[in-house]
């Protein structure tokens, strides 16, 4: 019975389809998605705990008491930022290695230039900081802290689980969980996950995204907002949409553009002049408490003036999420709030250049905010302000952060102004690309990828290997394991039968099949069929795509119609072309051949014209 079990096992057929079905399985879960079923809730997890303590800390426990006295007392403005700042810039200069490195621009540097690597010895004292900064009434908010805290807690995890086998993790996921917890800290302050999703996958290039870190992100984002909701409630943090079902206009959406062209102009200004402020305070000769001292007072300075042109509630400091439904609900006039626009942009130049512990999304929006609504009060005369200052949020966080996509999200997505998707699309939009390259990240980049453009005419007979190293699909394994061994010069060969390209095999795939079979398994049986012959006048980009679609091809055939194999072209290939290109001075000349070594005896090699033999 065993004996006849054994050979029903054994059967030609059933070990091909078995064969097939683990191929199909390899393909599907090639990129090893499933980890991230397990990793990306951790980091949501821990990051929505911490995210929630610090939220905790400044919006309820120390800005409102804070605020409360600034406005009974605006004299006590300036000492009491002063006195924030000074405990902020003493903390950065002596409990952390680099006082200028800090938040979002933290995460930027360490995902372009570290490989996700984030120390972690000053994580406390750098959240230590940043509560100082912003629960003191720096002109900034919760995003700096949380977007470090939750990247600096991806990067962490990744060392702790690096060694567990069940992860397989590599090098270039802490990259990946860095993103993720950034997603994960954003989506939990602004109670908007798909905003703090997409942020975190366009901060790190003014022209991209981290594709590579969408699905862990999404999740991670997911359970950390879920996480804070369980604790601060799940309302989205500023409800102003009481006027959302005002439709708009084909006029709106042009007045939208108008409003974007000027935010765009103005924020391209401000871009600018925040890195050249912040450039020339980090070259100053002071201690860095000191320039902390000298923006508090500054930053004081900008609240204090306000308070006393404009009397009211509205002051240009502090994390001001309570200055949204101020702005929306109570009627300012278009002089007030440009003028807020004008103090709030001033307050975050001396707060944030200096070297102050967050960032400014916040600022920014609020800016844009009543920009906006002065906009529909003065220029467009229009009765739905809420539309304006919707525009006005987006185009100014377009034009800021160059992540236009993240502006209409959170839009949509932290105010319930869902009917303001479309003219705030407008508005970031033009906003965006009035503004340029200009951002206020000195980190941001532009993503290497595009660069593949420049092999766009070439083909690929320039830049294929002529020298191919193929084998016979009657050949056995063990002839391969023995003759090519451990010094096979590829991960994959082109495997022949009856004189004509039959499909490719791959070392791994051989390794698969039990050491014991070797001698009885020709590789006819294990081969990939599904192979992509190309003509040599392919274009390279082309040749790219092909190489990189979802059946994960390793290389493909370069022949004529019903011609002989001139070559085969690897991602490899593409690579080293590119680099060639990269590397020469002013002139577009590609090898003409990328030699490779000549197989084993068990291998026929093919060049040039000559067929398989």
């Amino acid at each position: 019975m065993a004996n006849k079990k054994s050979s029903i096992l054994n059967h030609p057929l059933l070990r091909k389809y078995t064969s097939l079905v683990q191929a199909d399985l390899s393909a599907t879960y090639s990129r090893d998605l499933h980890k991230w079923l397990l990793i990306a809730p951790i980091i949501g997890i821990v990051t929505g705990l911490i995210i929630t303590l610090i939220a905790k800390i400044i919006l309820y426990w120390m800005w409102p008491p804070i605020l409360a006295l600034y406005l009974h007392h605006p004299l006590y403005i300036v000492p009491g930022l002063v006195v924030g700042f000074i405990i902020a810039g003493l903390i950065m200069q002596y409990l952390t290695p680099n006082p200028d490195e800090h938040s979002t621009e933290e995460i930027i540097a360490s995902y372009h230039e570290h490989q996700g690597d984030i120390q972690m010895r000053p994580f406390l004292a750098k959240l230590v900081a940043a509560i100082a900064t912003v629960g003191l009434g720096g002109s900034a908010a919760l995003e700096g802290p949380s977007i470090y805290g939750g990247g600096a807690l991806g990067s962490w995890l990744w060392t702790r689980i690096k060694g567990i086998k069940a992860f397989r993790l590599e090098p270039r996921d802490r990259r990946i969980m860095l993103i993720s917890g950034a997603a994960a800290g954003m989506a939990a302050v602004f109670r908007a996950p798909l905003t703090g999703l997409v942020f975190a996958l366009e901060m790190p290039y003014k022209d991209d995204l981290a594709h590579e870190a969408l699905l862990p992100s999404l999740i991670a984002s997911v359970v950390s907002y879920v996480t804070l909701a369980a604790f601060l409630g799940a309302k989205p943090l500023f409800d102003f949409a009481t006027n959302a079902s005002i439709p708009f206009t084909r006029v709106d959406l042009l007045w939208a553009a108008m409003l974007g062209l000027i935010i765009g102009l103005i924020g391209m200004a401000f871009d600018i002049t925040f890195r050249r402020f912040r450039t020339f305070v980090v070259h100053l000769a002071l201690p860095h408490w000191v320039k902390m001292a000298i923006g508090g007072a500054l930053t004081g300075l900008c609240g204090l003036a306000f308070l006393s042109l404009f009397h009211g509630n509205l002051v240009p400091i502090g994390p001001n999420y309570e200055a949204v439904p101020d702005i929306l609900l109570n009627h300012h006039t278009s002089l007030e709030l440009v003028s807020f626009g004008g103090f709030k942009l001033a307050a975050t130049l001396f707060s944030l250049g200096v070297g102050g512990v967050s960032a400014m999304f916040v600022p920014l929006f609020l800016t844009g905010s009543g920009f906006g609504i002065a906009f529909a009060q003065s220029v467009a005369h229009s009765p739905a302000i809420e539309l304006y200052a919707a525009v006005g949020m987006a185009s100014f966080i377009a034009a800021g952060y160059k992540t236009p996509l993240t502006a209409v999200v959170f839009v949509a997505e932290a105010t319930g102004g869902h009917a303001y998707i479309i003219p705030a699309l407008i508005g970031a939009a033009v906003a965006y690309a009035v503004s340029g390259e200009a951002s206020v990240s000195g980190d941001q980049r532009l993503h290497e990828g595009v660069k593949i453009s420049e092999l766009q005419a070439v083909p690929v007979s320039e830049i294929m290997q002529r020298q191919v190293t193929s084998l016979e699909a009657a050949t056995t394994l063990q002839t391969i394991v023995e003759e090519l061994g451990s010094n096979h010069a590829h991960a994959v060969y082109p495997v022949f039968e009856d004189g004509a390209p039959a499909g490719v095999i791959s070392m791994r795939a051989v390794l698969k099949v039990p050491a014991s079979e070797w001698a009885q398994t020709p590789v006819r049986e294990v081969m990939n069929r599904g192979i992509t012959q190309v003509p040599p006048d392919c274009d390279v980009t082309e040749a790219l795509r092909l190489l990189m679609d979802q059946r994960g091809q390793h290389l493909l055939m370069v022949a004529a119609p019903k011609g002989p194999l001139l070559g085969v072209v690897t991602k490899t290939n593409i690579l080293s072309a590119l680099a060639v290109r990269r590397k020469s001075t002013g002139t577009d000349v590609l090898p003409a051949v990328i030699e490779t070594p000549a197989g084993a005896p068990a291998a026929s090699v093919h060049s040039g014209g000559k067929g398989p033999g």
